[in-house]
């Protein structure tokens, strides 16, 4: 099964309580029958054509509305993250999972290597990014930094972290002691917003969701490595949770608006535009989002067209050459 799949069901479901754990294993394992009995949909969820972005947009707009907003969210998060071809075993594993939480049965994270763990917890730190603003991942790479640097400094501290003979819940313990009352609450975000409809529960600070979870799903020899990891994953999704946007002239609402779901689209996130304005760039915009670049601005088109044109001057000269 796809560990960062892993990891993302495991976030998504500690959020919710018992009865809408229940109706998100029942919303699941009704989809995976609708898969298995329901050829068009199966070939649309394995159609291997597809890229994984536009196969989640298939399936929000699919469920929304029909099934609870956490199984469209572990559904659409599916769609993007496996191969085509495993859709319907990670319906069925996502359906299976959701029914054990929801029973109440204790739920260990199996064993994997390390970068299969780091996945793992990477997926679990994709959920809850989805529910941050992005000044909040600001506060929570930097507060990742400095446990990792207490934890490197402090060798009882990493010793107790890393001995795979204390329980999990211990270990989690002492991160709760160290770190309660210490570290942000973040403001919530539509996804937190919509889950609270959901839950009766209050969300776990982010930055001690996380450590805790790097105990659960990483591997105790890689504590440290994979908070370091974690830090620079934070980065990234702050990077890619911001575009910025360089124009001739200001966008209209309307073209910002169609700007973001576009890039929503691409990123799987709300995305937030910073926009300049630059004359020089003559016409069209030209846009950074981590590190993604389009540059669909006069100016770029140009110097595109001057590289193309010296390109086939250099070629004519060469062959005349001959």
């Amino acid at each position: 099964m796809n560990a960062a799949l892993q990891g993302y069901a495991a976030a998504v479901l500690a959020e919710l309580d018992k009865d809408t754990t229940a109706t998100v294993a029942e919303d699941l394992t009704s989809l995976e029958s609708a898969v298995l009995s329901n050829p068009d949909l199966r070939a649309a969820l394995t159609d291997t054509s597809v890229s994984g972005a536009d196969r989640r947009e298939v399936v929000r707009a699919l469920l929304t509305g029909k099934i609870a907003e956490p199984a469209v969210r572990l559904a659409a998060h599916a769609a993007f993250a496996v191969h085509a071809q495993d859709m319907p075993s990670s319906i069925a594993y996502l359906a299976i999972r959701a029914r054990a939480a929801a029973e109440g049965k204790e739920y260990q994270e199996p064993p994997l290597g390390a970068l299969a763990a780091r996945q793992r917890v990477g997926g679990f730190a994709t959920a809850r990014f989805e529910e941050l603003e992005v000044s909040d991942l600001e506060h929570i790479e930097d507060e990742l930094f400095r446990f990792a640097r207490a934890v490197e400094s402090n060798k009882d501290l990493r010793a107790a972290l890393t001995d795979r003979e204390l329980p999990v819940a211990q270990r989690q313990g002492i991160i709760e002691a160290i770190l309660a009352g210490k570290v942000s609450t973040p403001r919530h975000g539509l996804i937190a917003y919509v889950t609270s409809l959901f839950s009766n529960r209050n969300p776990e600070a982010p930055t001690i969701a996380l450590l805790k979870y790097v105990v659960e799903g990483g591997r105790s020899r890689d504590v440290l490595g994979t908070i370091d990891w974690l830090v620079e994953q934070t980065a990234i999704a702050r990077g890619w949770r911001v575009a910025r946007v360089s124009t001739a002239k200001p966008l209209t609402d309307q073209q910002a608006d169609a700007l973001r779901a576009s890039l929503k689209s691409v990123t799987g996130n709300p995305v937030e535009l910073q926009v300049t304005e630059n004359e020089a760039l003559l016409g069209g915009v030209r846009i950074e989002v981590g590190d993604l670049l389009v540059d669909a601005s006069a100016k770029g088109r140009l110097a595109q067209l001057r590289d193309v044109l010296d390109a086939d001057h250099r070629a004519f000269a060469k062959t005349n050459e001959n």
